[in-house]
Protein backbone atom coordinates (compact mmCIF):
# COMPACT_ATOMS: atom_id res chain seq x y z
CA UNK A 1 0.00 0.00 0.00
CA UNK A 2 2.78 2.37 0.85
CA UNK A 3 4.55 1.42 -2.38
CA UNK A 4 1.57 2.29 -4.53
CA UNK A 5 1.27 5.61 -2.73
CA UNK A 6 4.90 6.49 -3.43
CA UNK A 7 4.54 5.59 -7.13
CA UNK A 8 1.47 7.79 -7.51
CA UNK A 9 3.26 10.71 -5.88
CA UNK A 10 6.20 10.37 -8.25
CA UNK A 11 3.92 10.15 -11.27
CA UNK A 12 2.11 13.32 -10.26
CA UNK A 13 5.43 15.13 -9.84
CA UNK A 14 6.53 14.12 -13.32
CA UNK A 15 3.26 15.39 -14.76
CA UNK A 16 3.68 18.72 -13.00
CA UNK A 17 7.26 19.07 -14.30
CA UNK A 18 6.24 18.27 -17.85
CA UNK A 19 3.44 20.81 -17.72
CA UNK A 20 5.88 23.41 -16.40
CA UNK A 21 8.22 22.68 -19.28
CA UNK A 22 5.40 22.96 -21.77
CA UNK A 23 4.42 26.31 -20.32
CA UNK A 24 8.02 27.69 -20.69
CA UNK A 25 8.45 26.38 -24.29
CA UNK A 26 5.23 26.74 -26.28
CA UNK A 27 4.41 23.96 -28.68
CA UNK A 28 4.46 24.31 -32.48
CA UNK A 29 1.53 21.97 -33.06
CA UNK A 30 -1.44 23.27 -34.98
CA UNK A 31 0.68 25.98 -36.58
CA UNK A 32 -1.87 26.58 -39.30
CA UNK A 33 -4.32 27.84 -36.67
CA UNK A 34 -1.84 30.31 -35.22
CA UNK A 35 -1.62 33.92 -36.27
CA UNK A 36 1.52 35.29 -37.87
CA UNK A 37 2.64 36.94 -34.65
CA UNK A 38 1.96 33.81 -32.56
CA UNK A 39 3.82 31.60 -35.02
CA UNK A 40 6.78 33.99 -35.07
CA UNK A 41 6.87 34.19 -31.28
CA UNK A 42 6.96 30.41 -30.97
CA UNK A 43 9.62 30.06 -33.67
CA UNK A 44 11.89 32.66 -32.04
CA UNK A 45 11.23 31.57 -28.45
CA UNK A 46 14.33 31.36 -26.30
CA UNK A 47 14.01 27.63 -25.88
CA UNK A 48 14.42 27.10 -29.61
CA UNK A 49 16.21 30.19 -31.02
CA UNK A 50 19.25 32.21 -29.95
CA UNK A 51 19.61 35.40 -32.00
CA UNK A 52 23.23 35.79 -30.92
CA UNK A 53 24.26 32.62 -32.70
CA UNK A 54 24.50 32.29 -36.44
CA UNK A 55 22.64 29.57 -38.33
CA UNK A 56 24.64 26.37 -38.41
CA UNK A 57 24.53 23.76 -41.16
CA UNK A 58 26.63 20.64 -41.59
CA UNK A 59 27.74 18.49 -44.46
CA UNK A 60 27.17 14.77 -44.61
CA UNK A 61 30.51 14.10 -42.96
CA UNK A 62 29.75 16.54 -40.12
CA UNK A 63 31.78 19.54 -41.34
CA UNK A 64 30.44 22.93 -40.25
CA UNK A 65 29.57 25.16 -43.18
CA UNK A 66 29.69 28.99 -43.32
CA UNK A 67 26.60 31.08 -43.88
CA UNK A 68 26.20 32.28 -47.48
CA UNK A 69 24.81 35.80 -47.67
CA UNK A 70 23.69 37.12 -51.07
CA UNK A 71 23.56 40.88 -51.67
CA UNK A 72 21.79 43.11 -54.16
CA UNK A 73 21.80 46.94 -54.52
CA UNK A 74 19.33 49.27 -56.18
CA UNK A 75 20.73 52.80 -56.69
CA UNK A 76 18.17 55.60 -56.41
CA UNK A 77 20.43 58.63 -56.61
CA UNK A 78 24.13 59.51 -56.68
CA UNK A 79 24.99 63.03 -55.63
CA UNK A 80 27.80 64.84 -57.43
CA UNK A 81 31.30 64.28 -56.16
CA UNK A 82 32.44 66.86 -53.63
CA UNK A 83 36.00 67.38 -54.79
CA UNK A 84 37.15 69.49 -51.84
CA UNK A 85 36.09 66.74 -49.38
CA UNK A 86 36.91 63.76 -51.63
CA UNK A 87 33.49 62.18 -51.06
CA UNK A 88 30.13 61.46 -52.67
CA UNK A 89 26.65 60.57 -51.45
CA UNK A 90 24.61 57.61 -52.49
CA UNK A 91 20.94 56.71 -51.88
CA UNK A 92 20.33 53.00 -52.33
CA UNK A 93 18.30 49.99 -51.36
CA UNK A 94 20.47 47.19 -49.94
CA UNK A 95 19.03 43.71 -49.82
CA UNK A 96 20.57 40.64 -48.16
CA UNK A 97 19.38 37.06 -48.40
CA UNK A 98 20.46 34.03 -46.37
CA UNK A 99 19.05 30.75 -45.07
CA UNK A 100 18.23 30.16 -41.38
CA UNK A 101 16.97 26.56 -40.85
CA UNK A 102 15.74 27.44 -37.36
CA UNK A 103 12.98 29.58 -38.90
CA UNK A 104 11.67 26.85 -41.19
CA UNK A 105 7.91 26.50 -40.60
CA UNK A 106 7.00 24.41 -43.65
CA UNK A 107 6.45 21.28 -41.55
CA UNK A 108 4.83 23.13 -38.66
CA UNK A 109 2.29 25.05 -40.76
CA UNK A 110 2.11 23.26 -44.13
CA UNK A 111 -0.90 25.24 -45.24
CA UNK A 112 0.87 28.58 -44.77
CA UNK A 113 2.48 29.31 -48.12
CA UNK A 114 3.00 33.06 -47.81
CA UNK A 115 6.11 34.46 -46.11
CA UNK A 116 6.00 36.22 -42.79
CA UNK A 117 6.44 39.97 -43.33
CA UNK A 118 7.51 42.56 -40.83
CA UNK A 119 9.57 45.66 -40.32
CA UNK A 120 12.05 46.72 -37.67
CA UNK A 121 10.56 44.62 -34.86
CA UNK A 122 10.77 41.45 -36.90
CA UNK A 123 14.33 42.25 -37.87
CA UNK A 124 15.30 42.81 -34.23
CA UNK A 125 13.93 39.41 -33.19
CA UNK A 126 16.12 37.30 -35.51
CA UNK A 127 19.83 36.90 -36.21
CA UNK A 128 21.32 39.21 -38.87
CA UNK A 129 24.79 39.25 -40.40
CA UNK A 130 26.73 42.40 -39.46
CA UNK A 131 27.81 44.01 -42.74
CA UNK A 132 29.36 47.49 -42.84
CA UNK A 133 30.52 49.98 -45.49
CA UNK A 134 34.31 49.99 -45.43
CA UNK A 135 34.72 53.42 -47.09
CA UNK A 136 31.87 55.01 -45.15
CA UNK A 137 32.06 58.47 -43.67
CA UNK A 138 28.46 58.64 -42.55
CA UNK A 139 25.35 56.55 -43.13
CA UNK A 140 21.78 56.28 -41.93
CA UNK A 141 18.60 54.37 -42.67
CA UNK A 142 15.97 56.44 -44.41
CA UNK A 143 12.45 56.79 -43.12
CA UNK A 144 9.89 59.28 -41.81
CA UNK A 145 7.97 57.91 -38.82
CA UNK A 146 9.45 54.41 -39.13
CA UNK A 147 12.69 53.29 -40.62
CA UNK A 148 12.40 51.92 -44.14
CA UNK A 149 13.17 48.29 -43.28
CA UNK A 150 11.39 45.28 -44.74
CA UNK A 151 11.95 41.76 -43.38
CA UNK A 152 10.62 38.60 -45.00
CA UNK A 153 10.78 34.98 -43.72
CA UNK A 154 9.86 32.30 -46.25
CA UNK A 155 8.43 28.85 -45.26
CA UNK A 156 11.80 27.20 -45.98
CA UNK A 157 13.61 29.58 -43.61
CA UNK A 158 14.98 31.99 -46.23
CA UNK A 159 15.35 35.46 -44.71
CA UNK A 160 15.36 38.60 -46.89
CA UNK A 161 16.09 41.96 -45.27
CA UNK A 162 15.80 45.17 -47.33
CA UNK A 163 16.68 48.67 -46.09
CA UNK A 164 16.87 52.08 -47.72
CA UNK A 165 20.08 53.87 -46.75
CA UNK A 166 21.83 57.17 -47.32
CA UNK A 167 25.62 56.94 -47.16
CA UNK A 168 28.46 59.41 -47.55
CA UNK A 169 31.43 57.53 -48.96
CA UNK A 170 35.05 58.44 -49.56
CA UNK A 171 36.31 58.53 -53.12
CA UNK A 172 39.99 59.26 -53.71
CA UNK A 173 39.86 61.54 -56.73
CA UNK A 174 42.61 61.90 -59.32
CA UNK A 175 42.48 65.53 -60.48
CA UNK A 176 45.55 65.67 -62.73
CA UNK A 177 43.35 66.13 -65.83
CA UNK A 178 40.75 68.36 -64.15
CA UNK A 179 38.29 69.42 -65.58
CA UNK A 180 38.73 66.72 -68.25
CA UNK A 181 39.10 63.99 -65.64
CA UNK A 182 37.52 60.58 -65.13
CA UNK A 183 36.79 59.21 -61.69
CA UNK A 184 36.30 55.69 -60.34
CA UNK A 185 34.33 55.56 -57.09
CA UNK A 186 33.64 52.33 -55.22
CA UNK A 187 31.19 51.18 -52.58
CA UNK A 188 32.75 48.46 -50.40
CA UNK A 189 30.76 46.05 -48.20
CA UNK A 190 32.55 43.80 -45.68
CA UNK A 191 31.69 41.36 -42.95
CA UNK A 192 32.40 42.86 -39.54
CA UNK A 193 32.25 39.97 -37.06
CA UNK A 194 32.55 36.70 -38.94
CA UNK A 195 35.51 35.69 -41.09
CA UNK A 196 35.32 33.50 -44.17
CA UNK A 197 35.10 30.32 -42.12
CA UNK A 198 31.83 31.56 -40.62
CA UNK A 199 30.28 33.86 -43.28
CA UNK A 200 30.81 34.43 -47.00
CA UNK A 201 29.33 37.31 -49.01
CA UNK A 202 28.16 36.89 -52.61
CA UNK A 203 26.49 39.07 -55.21
CA UNK A 204 23.23 37.85 -56.62
CA UNK A 205 23.61 36.03 -59.91
CA UNK A 206 21.00 38.09 -61.76
CA UNK A 207 21.32 41.87 -61.85
CA UNK A 208 23.26 42.46 -58.63
CA UNK A 209 23.48 46.24 -59.28
CA UNK A 210 20.49 48.12 -60.68
CA UNK A 211 20.15 51.86 -61.32
CA UNK A 212 17.02 53.93 -61.30
CA UNK A 213 16.07 54.86 -64.89
CA UNK A 214 15.59 58.47 -63.76
CA UNK A 215 19.10 58.67 -62.31
CA UNK A 216 20.85 61.75 -63.68
CA UNK A 217 24.03 63.54 -62.65
CA UNK A 218 24.50 67.26 -63.33
CA UNK A 219 28.30 67.37 -63.47
CA UNK A 220 29.19 63.79 -64.40
CA UNK A 221 28.13 61.11 -66.82
CA UNK A 222 27.77 57.52 -65.62
CA UNK A 223 29.65 55.49 -68.19
CA UNK A 224 29.56 51.99 -66.70
CA UNK A 225 29.75 50.02 -63.45
CA UNK A 226 30.96 46.61 -62.34
CA UNK A 227 30.88 44.45 -59.21
CA UNK A 228 33.57 42.41 -57.52
CA UNK A 229 33.95 39.75 -54.81
CA UNK A 230 37.16 39.49 -52.84
CA UNK A 231 38.66 38.54 -49.49
CA UNK A 232 40.26 41.09 -47.14
CA UNK A 233 43.18 39.93 -45.03
CA UNK A 234 43.04 41.70 -41.66
CA UNK A 235 45.78 41.42 -39.04
CA UNK A 236 46.50 42.96 -35.68
CA UNK A 237 48.62 45.75 -37.19
CA UNK A 238 45.82 47.64 -38.95
CA UNK A 239 42.89 46.63 -36.70
CA UNK A 240 40.61 46.78 -39.72
CA UNK A 241 38.10 44.49 -37.98
CA UNK A 242 38.68 45.38 -34.36
CA UNK A 243 41.01 43.04 -32.54
CA UNK A 244 40.20 40.03 -34.71
CA UNK A 245 42.64 38.83 -37.34
CA UNK A 246 41.71 36.68 -40.30
CA UNK A 247 40.27 36.70 -43.77
CA UNK A 248 36.99 38.54 -44.21
CA UNK A 249 34.65 38.40 -47.16
CA UNK A 250 34.13 41.65 -49.10
CA UNK A 251 31.88 42.92 -51.88
CA UNK A 252 32.29 46.07 -53.96
CA UNK A 253 30.80 47.83 -56.96
CA UNK A 254 32.53 50.62 -58.84
CA UNK A 255 31.08 53.38 -61.00
CA UNK A 256 33.01 55.03 -63.83
CA UNK A 257 32.20 58.75 -64.04
CA UNK A 258 33.36 61.30 -66.63
CA UNK A 259 33.10 65.01 -65.94
CA UNK A 260 30.92 67.23 -68.14
CA UNK A 261 33.05 70.24 -69.13
CA UNK A 262 30.24 72.51 -70.34
CA UNK A 263 30.06 74.38 -67.04
CA UNK A 264 33.81 75.01 -66.95
CA UNK A 265 33.90 76.07 -70.59
CA UNK A 266 31.26 78.75 -70.02
CA UNK A 267 32.33 79.88 -66.55
CA UNK A 268 36.12 79.53 -66.64
CA UNK A 269 37.79 78.83 -69.99
CA UNK A 270 35.76 81.22 -72.19
CA UNK A 271 35.96 84.17 -69.72
CA UNK A 272 39.70 83.64 -69.28
CA UNK A 273 40.18 83.63 -73.07
CA UNK A 274 38.26 86.90 -73.33
CA UNK A 275 40.30 88.46 -70.52
CA UNK A 276 43.55 87.53 -72.29
CA UNK A 277 42.20 88.91 -75.58
CA UNK A 278 41.30 92.17 -73.85
CA UNK A 279 44.87 92.48 -72.58
CA UNK A 280 46.04 92.36 -76.22
CA UNK A 281 44.10 95.54 -77.00
CA UNK A 282 47.10 97.44 -75.63
CA UNK A 283 49.04 96.42 -78.77
CA UNK A 284 46.80 98.72 -80.83
CA UNK A 285 47.49 101.68 -78.54
CA UNK A 286 50.56 103.82 -79.15
CA UNK A 287 53.53 103.14 -76.94
CA UNK A 288 53.50 106.65 -75.45
CA UNK A 289 49.96 106.19 -74.08
CA UNK A 290 51.12 104.87 -70.72
CA UNK A 291 48.01 105.49 -68.55
CA UNK A 292 45.50 103.47 -70.63
CA UNK A 293 47.94 100.63 -71.30
CA UNK A 294 48.97 100.30 -67.64
CA UNK A 295 45.34 100.43 -66.50
CA UNK A 296 44.31 97.82 -69.05
CA UNK A 297 47.14 95.45 -68.11
CA UNK A 298 46.68 95.64 -64.34
CA UNK A 299 42.86 95.36 -64.49
CA UNK A 300 42.95 92.27 -66.71
CA UNK A 301 45.58 90.65 -64.48
CA UNK A 302 43.56 91.24 -61.30
CA UNK A 303 40.32 90.10 -62.95
CA UNK A 304 41.85 86.85 -64.12
CA UNK A 305 43.42 86.12 -60.73
CA UNK A 306 40.01 86.63 -59.10
CA UNK A 307 38.38 84.27 -61.61
CA UNK A 308 41.01 81.58 -61.11
CA UNK A 309 40.95 81.80 -57.31
CA UNK A 310 37.15 81.44 -57.24
CA UNK A 311 37.40 78.30 -59.35
CA UNK A 312 40.24 76.85 -57.28
CA UNK A 313 38.33 77.11 -53.99
CA UNK A 314 36.16 74.14 -54.98
CA UNK A 315 39.19 71.83 -55.34
CA UNK A 316 41.38 70.18 -52.71
CA UNK A 317 44.95 71.33 -52.20
CA UNK A 318 46.89 68.55 -53.91
CA UNK A 319 50.62 68.29 -54.51
CA UNK A 320 50.52 67.53 -58.24
CA UNK A 321 49.82 69.95 -61.09
CA UNK A 322 46.36 69.99 -62.67
CA UNK A 323 45.39 70.90 -66.22
CA UNK A 324 43.44 73.89 -64.91
CA UNK A 325 46.59 75.19 -63.21
CA UNK A 326 48.56 74.86 -66.45
CA UNK A 327 45.84 76.90 -68.19
CA UNK A 328 45.98 79.50 -65.41
CA UNK A 329 49.75 79.74 -65.71
CA UNK A 330 49.59 80.14 -69.50
CA UNK A 331 46.98 82.91 -69.34
CA UNK A 332 48.96 84.69 -66.63
CA UNK A 333 52.10 84.57 -68.79
CA UNK A 334 50.24 86.11 -71.74
CA UNK A 335 48.78 88.94 -69.64
CA UNK A 336 52.08 89.61 -67.87
CA UNK A 337 53.92 89.44 -71.20
CA UNK A 338 51.71 92.18 -72.64
CA UNK A 339 52.69 94.44 -69.74
CA UNK A 340 56.40 93.66 -70.17
CA UNK A 341 56.09 94.31 -73.91
CA UNK A 342 54.58 97.72 -73.18
CA UNK A 343 57.50 98.64 -70.92
CA UNK A 344 59.93 97.60 -73.66
CA UNK A 345 58.30 99.52 -76.53
CA UNK A 346 57.72 102.56 -74.33
CA UNK A 347 61.46 102.75 -73.58
CA UNK A 348 62.17 102.53 -77.34
CA UNK A 349 59.57 105.20 -78.15
CA UNK A 350 61.33 107.72 -75.89
CA UNK A 351 64.69 107.40 -77.68
CA UNK A 352 65.92 110.40 -79.69
CA UNK A 353 68.16 108.82 -82.33
CA UNK A 354 67.20 106.82 -85.38
CA UNK A 355 68.48 103.29 -85.71
CA UNK A 356 70.36 102.12 -88.83
CA UNK A 357 69.08 98.81 -90.17
CA UNK A 358 70.80 96.55 -92.71
CA UNK A 359 67.70 94.40 -93.45
CA UNK A 360 64.03 94.70 -92.62
CA UNK A 361 63.60 91.48 -90.67
CA UNK A 362 63.10 90.58 -87.03
CA UNK A 363 66.69 89.60 -86.32
CA UNK A 364 68.31 92.79 -87.65
CA UNK A 365 65.67 95.11 -86.18
CA UNK A 366 65.87 93.60 -82.70
CA UNK A 367 69.66 93.41 -82.84
CA UNK A 368 69.98 97.06 -83.84
CA UNK A 369 67.34 98.07 -81.28
CA UNK A 370 68.95 96.27 -78.38
CA UNK A 371 72.40 97.71 -79.28
CA UNK A 372 71.59 101.09 -80.90
CA UNK A 373 74.96 102.76 -80.11
CA UNK A 374 77.19 100.08 -81.62
CA UNK A 375 77.59 101.68 -85.07
CA UNK A 376 77.91 105.10 -83.55
CA UNK A 377 80.81 103.89 -81.40
CA UNK A 378 82.55 102.41 -84.44
CA UNK A 379 82.22 105.77 -86.26
CA UNK A 380 83.77 107.61 -83.31
CA UNK A 381 86.63 105.10 -83.24
CA UNK A 382 87.42 105.77 -86.90
CA UNK A 383 87.40 109.52 -86.28
CA UNK A 384 89.83 109.16 -83.37
CA UNK A 385 92.20 107.01 -85.46
CA UNK A 386 92.16 109.59 -88.30
CA UNK A 387 93.04 112.42 -85.89
CA UNK A 388 95.88 110.35 -84.42
CA UNK A 389 97.44 109.79 -87.87
CA UNK A 390 97.36 113.50 -88.62
CA UNK A 391 99.10 114.30 -85.33
CA UNK A 392 101.76 111.65 -86.03
CA UNK A 393 102.42 113.05 -89.52
CA UNK A 394 102.65 116.57 -88.14
CA UNK A 395 105.21 115.65 -85.49
CA UNK A 396 107.41 113.77 -87.96
CA UNK A 397 107.55 116.45 -90.68
CA UNK A 398 107.58 119.76 -88.81
CA UNK A 399 109.05 118.74 -85.46
CA UNK A 400 107.39 118.03 -82.21
CA UNK A 401 108.49 121.22 -80.46
CA UNK A 402 107.01 123.68 -82.97
CA UNK A 403 103.30 124.47 -82.66
CA UNK A 404 101.32 123.89 -85.77
CA UNK A 405 97.70 124.58 -86.59
CA UNK A 406 95.96 121.41 -87.89
CA UNK A 407 92.86 123.20 -89.12
CA UNK A 408 92.06 122.87 -92.85
CA UNK A 409 90.14 125.46 -94.70
CA UNK A 410 88.11 124.31 -97.68
CA UNK A 411 86.51 126.93 -99.88
CA UNK A 412 83.34 125.58 -101.50
CA UNK A 413 81.39 127.37 -104.21
CA UNK A 414 78.42 129.32 -102.90
CA UNK A 415 75.20 129.26 -104.90
CA UNK A 416 72.83 132.12 -104.32
CA UNK A 417 69.12 131.47 -104.76
CA UNK A 418 67.00 134.49 -105.23
CA UNK A 419 63.74 134.87 -103.41
CA UNK A 420 60.79 133.38 -105.26
CA UNK A 421 62.85 130.87 -107.18
CA UNK A 422 60.85 127.63 -107.62
CA UNK A 423 62.33 124.23 -108.27
CA UNK A 424 59.96 122.61 -110.76
CA UNK A 425 61.11 119.01 -110.54
CA UNK A 426 59.05 115.87 -110.51
CA UNK A 427 59.25 113.18 -107.86
CA UNK A 428 61.65 111.00 -109.92
CA UNK A 429 63.97 113.94 -110.49
CA UNK A 430 64.00 114.68 -106.78
CA UNK A 431 65.04 111.10 -106.08
CA UNK A 432 67.85 111.33 -108.63
CA UNK A 433 68.93 114.62 -107.16
CA UNK A 434 68.95 113.08 -103.69
CA UNK A 435 71.14 110.24 -104.91
CA UNK A 436 73.42 112.79 -106.60
CA UNK A 437 73.70 114.78 -103.41
CA UNK A 438 74.52 111.60 -101.55
CA UNK A 439 77.28 110.76 -104.04
CA UNK A 440 78.46 114.35 -103.92
CA UNK A 441 78.65 114.15 -100.14
CA UNK A 442 80.77 111.03 -100.41
CA UNK A 443 83.00 112.65 -103.09
CA UNK A 444 83.43 115.74 -100.94
CA UNK A 445 84.65 113.49 -98.16
CA UNK A 446 87.13 111.92 -100.56
CA UNK A 447 88.10 115.39 -101.83
CA UNK A 448 88.84 116.49 -98.29
CA UNK A 449 91.15 113.55 -97.85
CA UNK A 450 92.95 114.26 -101.15
CA UNK A 451 93.36 117.89 -100.14
CA UNK A 452 94.99 116.75 -96.92
CA UNK A 453 97.40 114.63 -98.93
CA UNK A 454 98.52 117.59 -101.09
CA UNK A 455 98.84 119.90 -98.10
CA UNK A 456 100.87 117.60 -95.90
CA UNK A 457 103.14 116.15 -98.57
CA UNK A 458 103.89 112.88 -100.17
CA UNK A 459 105.35 111.52 -96.93
CA UNK A 460 101.90 110.73 -95.58
CA UNK A 461 100.36 109.50 -98.82
CA UNK A 462 100.29 105.85 -97.72
CA UNK A 463 98.64 106.60 -94.36
CA UNK A 464 96.09 108.96 -95.81
CA UNK A 465 95.21 106.45 -98.52
CA UNK A 466 94.15 103.97 -95.87
CA UNK A 467 92.25 106.70 -94.04
CA UNK A 468 90.60 107.66 -97.36
CA UNK A 469 89.40 104.10 -97.84
CA UNK A 470 88.09 103.99 -94.29
CA UNK A 471 86.27 107.29 -94.59
CA UNK A 472 84.84 106.47 -98.00
CA UNK A 473 83.26 103.29 -96.57
CA UNK A 474 81.55 105.09 -93.69
CA UNK A 475 77.77 104.80 -93.46
CA UNK A 476 75.54 107.57 -94.69
CA UNK A 477 74.34 109.77 -91.90
CA UNK A 478 70.78 108.40 -91.72
CA UNK A 479 70.44 109.38 -88.09
CA UNK A 480 70.51 113.07 -88.93
CA UNK A 481 67.32 115.07 -88.97
CA UNK A 482 68.13 116.22 -92.50
CA UNK A 483 67.92 112.77 -94.01
CA UNK A 484 68.32 112.91 -97.76
CA UNK A 485 66.49 109.70 -98.56
CA UNK A 486 64.15 109.23 -95.63
CA UNK A 487 61.17 111.11 -97.00
CA UNK A 488 61.35 110.32 -100.72
CA UNK A 489 62.43 106.67 -100.70
CA UNK A 490 60.96 103.63 -98.97
CA UNK A 491 63.11 101.53 -96.67
CA UNK A 492 63.46 98.79 -99.29
CA UNK A 493 64.69 101.30 -101.91
CA UNK A 494 67.20 102.75 -99.46
CA UNK A 495 68.59 99.29 -98.73
CA UNK A 496 68.76 98.51 -102.45
CA UNK A 497 70.66 101.75 -103.25
CA UNK A 498 72.96 102.17 -100.24
CA UNK A 499 72.73 98.86 -98.32
CA UNK A 500 71.30 100.61 -95.24
CA UNK A 501 68.17 102.33 -94.01
CA UNK A 502 66.99 103.93 -90.82
CA UNK A 503 63.96 103.45 -88.62
CA UNK A 504 62.71 105.97 -86.14
CA UNK A 505 62.08 104.79 -82.56
CA UNK A 506 58.36 105.26 -83.14
CA UNK A 507 58.44 103.00 -86.21
CA UNK A 508 60.31 100.31 -84.28
CA UNK A 509 57.83 100.48 -81.38
CA UNK A 510 54.85 100.16 -83.76
CA UNK A 511 56.56 97.28 -85.57
CA UNK A 512 57.15 95.40 -82.28
CA UNK A 513 53.50 95.90 -81.27
CA UNK A 514 52.25 94.56 -84.59
CA UNK A 515 54.57 91.54 -84.56
CA UNK A 516 53.68 90.68 -80.97
CA UNK A 517 49.95 90.92 -81.67
CA UNK A 518 50.32 88.66 -84.72
CA UNK A 519 52.43 86.06 -82.92
CA UNK A 520 50.21 85.91 -79.82
CA UNK A 521 47.02 85.66 -81.85
CA UNK A 522 48.49 82.65 -83.68
CA UNK A 523 49.53 81.03 -80.39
Amino acid sequence: MYLSLIISILFNCMRLGQSAIDDNCPTLTNGDTLSQTQLLDRLTHGCRYDRLERPVTYTEDGTRLPVDVYMRAYIYFVQNLEAHDLQFKIFALLQMRYLDPRLNFRHVAPKRLQPILGEKQLRDSIWLPHIFLANERDSSILGTTEKDILTSISPDGTVIVSSRIKATLYCWLNLKKFPFDEQYCSTILESWMYNTSELVLHWEQKRPITYDPALHLTEFLLQRSWSNETVINADLSDLRHGAFAGNYSSLSFTVHLTRVVGFYLMDYFLPSMLIVAISWVSFWLQADQAPPRITLGTSTMLTFITLASAQGKTLPKVSYIKVSEVWFLGCTIFIFGSMVEFAFVNSIWRRKHNVPIRKLNSRHILKSTLSPHLLRRRSHARSRSFSGILRQMDSSSLGSNQPFNNYLTVNLPITTITEGQVMSQQKDAKRKGSLGMLNSNTNNRKLDVNFVESALGAAASTATASVSNAVSMELPDFSSNNNLLGEDFSHEEQIASTGWTTLTPQEIAIWIDNQTASCWSIV
